[in-house]
This record gives C-alpha cells, sequence and structure tokens, in this order.
C-alpha cells in the first residue's frame, strides 16, 4: 500500500463522514453524519427513528467503515428476522459495495458473509438470525464467536427484538480493545430493548431520534414533507400512527406508565425564559438515602424550571443536614434561597429533618411522608398524589427538566394500578420496594422533584417579584441550565441557578 493510500485510510478512519464522501460519493443527511461520528465515538449508538428516513443505509456506511478502516475487523449483523435481515440490511450493504472500487476489490460478499479477500478468515461480517421464541441462551450463540481487537455488532429493527439479544450483544465489551453496538428501530412499543435503552438504560447510550416532523429543522429530508404534513393533518399529532411513523415518537405511555418518554424529552428540550418562572417560588424537595445503592437527592424547582440535582451518598444525617445547610447558605448569599424545603421524613430522612431545623432552617422545613394520607382522597397516599401532581405538570405545563439521563430511567420506572379499598377505587403508584423486585432502582431524583408538588408555596418577597419581572424583560434568551464559558459568557440571569453542578 502506498503512502498516499496509508494517509487516506487514516484520514477515514478519524472522520466517518469524509470516509462516505470519498468512498461512496454522496453527502450525508445532519443526523446520518451524526449517527455515523457516534459510531465512531461512542461504545454503544441507539437510533430511534420513524418511517423511512434512511437509517439501514447509514447502518450499512457504518459497517463499511469500520471494516474498511480496521485491519481484522469481525462483526455480526442480525435482524428481527433472517428474510427482514437479507431484503434490507444485507441488500444495503450490497449496494453500497457496488459504488465503491475500493470496496469490491477489498472485500466478497456472499448471502451470509462478507470477507476480506487478503484475510478472509480473520477480517469478516457476518450474517445471523434467531428464532423469535428463542430463549435466552439460543440468543446468546447468535452472537457468539466474536473475538479480537475490533469486533462490532449491528442490530436492525431492536424494537420488536426479544430483551436478550440487546443484552447478549453488549457482552462484546468484556475483553476487546475497540467494541461497538449499533443498533436501530422504530419505537413502536413502550417495552422491550429499544424503549429500555432510550429510558432505563440511556446513560449507556447515545440516542439519536431521527424524525420526519415538518416542524424539526433536523428532520429527514427524505420523508416527503407535505406526505407528512398531510398525515398530521389527517390524524392528528397525538395520534399514535402518526406519532410512530412521521414523528418518531413511542406511542402514548403504557396502561400502567404514569409518565411517558415523550413529555420527558420535550421538556428536556425546552428553555425557558425568566419572565416564565422568576416570579414563581422556589421549591425544594430532599429525598435522604443512608447507605447501599441508593443515593440522597437534593432537587430545586421555580415554576416550571426543574435545575439539576444535587447528589450525596452514603451520608448520615447529620452529614446530610450539613451538606442541605451549606447549599441553602450559597443561594442565599447568591440572592436565591428556597422559599420551602420539603423532606421525606419517612426513615432515614427524620434524622436529616431534625438536625436542619437545629441548624435554625426551620422556618423552611416541611415535612413530607409519603406514606401518609393524601389532601385528595382518590389517592392510596401522599407519595402516589405527588407523584400525579407532578405527571401533570410535566404533561401540561411548559416544564423544564436538565438533560438526566438517570432521571429518565426513575421518571418512567413505577408502574401504577387503581384498585378498589373500601368503597372508594383509588390511584397506587408502584411502591419502591416493588420496584426493586423487578430490578429497578429507587427513583431517588425523581422522588426528590415530586416532593416540590406536596403543597402549593407563595414566594416570600413581593420585592423580589418585582425585581425578577423587570429584570426578564431585558433578557430574551436565557439558558436556565447554563453556566457560561468562554465562548458563551455568562448572562444576567446566571444567579437564578447559583448550585450549578
Amino acid at each position: 500500500m502506498s503512502d498516499k493510500a496509508r494517509a487516506r485510510l487514516r484520514a477515514w478512519k478519524e472522520d466517518p463522514v469524509l470516509f462516505v464522501r470519498e468512498c461512496f460519493k454522496v453527502e450525508p443527511d445532519a443526523w446520518q453524519a451524526d449517527a455515523l461520528r457516534s459510531f465512531a465515538r461512542e461504545e454503544r449508538t441507539a437510533l430511534s427513528a420513524c418511517k423511512g428516513p434512511g437509517k439501514s443505509c447509514v447502518l450499512a456506511w457504518c459497517i463499511w467503515w469500520i471494516l474498511c478502516t480496521n485491519k481484522d475487523a469481525k462483526g455480526i449483523c442480525t435482524s428481527i428476522t433472517g428474510d427482514n435481515l437479507k431484503d434490507n440490511l444485507w441488500t444495503e450493504l450490497a449496494k453500497w459495495r457496488a459504488h465503491s472500487p475500493i470496496l469490491e476489490r477489498a472485500f466478497e460478499q456472499t448471502s451470509e458473509r462478507i470477507t476480506s479477500v487478503d484475510r478472509p478468515k480473520t477480517w469478516w461480517c457476518s450474517a445471523r438470525s434467531f428464532a423469535q421464541q428463542a430463549d435466552k441462551s439460543q440468543q446468546a450463540n447468535t452472537l457468539a464467536g466474536l473475538h479480537g481487537n475490533t469486533v462490532f455488532v449491528v442490530l436492525d429493527e431492536v424494537g420488536d427484538y426479544p430483551d436478550g439479544v440487546v443484552t447478549a450483544a453488549e457482552g462484546i465489551f468484556a475483553n476487546v480493545v475497540f467494541a461497538r453496538v449499533l443498533v436501530a428501530g422504530n419505537p413502536t412499543r413502550v417495552d422491550g430493548p429499544l424503549y429500555r435503552i432510550t429510558t432505563k438504560d440511556r446513560k449507556r447510550w447515545n440516542v439519536i431520534h431521527i424524525t420526519g416532523d415538518p416542524l424539526d429543522p433536523m428532520r429527514s429530508p427524505r420523508i416527503s414533507l407535505k406526505w407528512a404534513q398531510d398525515q398530521i393533518d389527517d390524524w392528528g399529532r397525538e395520534n399514535p400512527w402518526v406519532m410512530i411513523n412521521v414523528l418518531g415518537l413511542f406511542p402514548p405511555t403504557a396502561s400502567d406508565k404514569l409518565i411517558g418518554i415523550n413529555h420527558i424529552t420535550m421538556a428536556q428540550e425546552r428553555n425557558a425564559r425568566p419572565m416564565e418562572y422568576t416570579s414563581d417560588a422556589r421549591i425544594w424537595g430532599l429525598d435522604p438515602a443512608r447507605y447501599g445503592d441508593d443515593a440522597s437527592a437534593l432537587c430545586r424547582r421555580q415554576g416550571v424550571v426543574c435545575f439539576r440535582f444535587h447528589i450525596w451518598r452514603s451520608l448520615d444525617g447529620v452529614e446530610l443536614a450539613t451538606r442541605v445547610a451549606h447549599a441553602i447558605t450559597e443561594a442565599t448569599e447568591a440572592d436565591a434561597p428556597p422559599d420551602a424545603l420539603f423532606v421525606d421524613v419517612g426513615g432515614v430522612g427524620s434524622s436529616a429533618y431534625d438536625h436542619l431545623r437545629l441548624l435554625g432552617y426551620g422556618h423552611l422545613m416541611h415535612p413530607c411522608d409519603f406514606g401518609s394520607s393524601p389532601d385528595d382522597e382518590r389517592f392510596l397516599n401522599k407519595r402516589a398524589e405527588i407523584w400525579w401532581r407532578m405527571a401533570e405538570w410535566l404533561k401540561k405545563a411548559p416544564a423544564n427538566l436538565p438533560i438526566d439521563p438517570e432521571l429518565v430511567g426513575e421518571l418512567t420506572g413505577p408502574s401504577f394500578k387503581y384498585a378498589s379499598r373500601g368503597k372508594q377505587t383509588k390511584f397506587i403508584l408502584e411502591s419502591k420496594e416493588d420496584m426493586r423486585k423487578r430490578g429497578i432502582p429507587s427513583p431517588n431524583k425523581a422522588d426528590a422533584l415530586a416532593m416540590t408538588f406536596s403543597a402549593p408555596v407563595a414566594p416570600k418577597s413581593k420585592e423580589f417579584q418585582i425585581a425578577a419581572r423587570h429584570q426578564s424583560h431585558a433578557v430574551t434568551e436565557y439558558d436556565p441550565y447554563s453556566n457560561g464559558s468562554e465562548d458563551q459568557p455568562p448572562r444576567r440571569a446566571d444567579w437564578l441557578d447559583p448550585l450549578h453542578i
């Protein structure tokens, strides 16, 4: 190989978008470029897509990029059925190989395997399928045989896979130097691997949302704008078919879920202006936890904005109270003290609550016992009631949430049911204990946010409200989650988040 060819391969390895441009003579769409770069940089990439945006094309580009730029790379591709794999992704791979003289010379492709011409036993990609009713052992065997310094797994139409397939695919991260898992599918269900990846497991995955929404500047241009708008006009944006096929959103939440991923996603994408919340009360919620896997979480909410959380681990009640007291002091110095602090006093929370009162913060403190009686008799207990209020705030208000993958999983974690208690039907939220039995961690941050809805709170200072309203008219754009940087200088309203972490 010439020095020029080696230099070109090095450049391609650094930039998969350049590889596509020069190897296939095409220009990727904006979201396709994001997906290519994510596959190069991130261990796990998930494409959650509407119908027809060109995701099979991207999967093929990613596979050819990793095969072309990594000696002795080994990979496995699957789809929901063997026929689906053959008719879609495998055909797409053959199409793009035919577009590139380099790939035609370097690789051979059969109905089940792509191999390097020079090193067919150590440099390959295999097409595999599994039975829909396969058990976990059979699913894992489908993905067996990957060993080496560069390995990859690509799973197409993953929305309808059995759960164990993705788990088996992640086994390639055990003993390798360079490993990648790329999955793609349509958000057809509020269960299964794709839903789990975008909610509970979001912190481990880079998720790319692909939409045909006419209002989204990052929409796929491969989807007819007229067709997309016609579907929305005929059926409405809330229609499940439109949500899945046009908007690329999961359908309405499952019958046993209080909060769906779509409301969370929209809340994370919003950016409230100061005039929308600076005159509202600053309400804090503290969910204490002592030791083990759980963490103590402090939530700070002002009107429609939930700011980033404070998290502490392995603190007793006295230590936790001291940390919270420091947070209150810092907020006071920044002229943004809380108007009320609600504390879960069940279990270890009573110790932190009592010590904060001893430290002189009794005027702010309000106990919240999750198991106590609710204000509204429709609910089984206080926790069910405040989660309901939080869900209504999230769905109806122009709520703002921080970008926090762990919070996404917590908000979508608990299930609910209606059951008769005496002569009345009650709304019952799944308990933390029952969630742990299902393998779902305690929703510490979500509980802390829910506590800010324990009772109505009025701002303490009318002078502050007037000043806040006056200032907010002078600020036309403000990101409540930004703390400023060299390329984005601190804005006048940065004091609104003095505890930025």
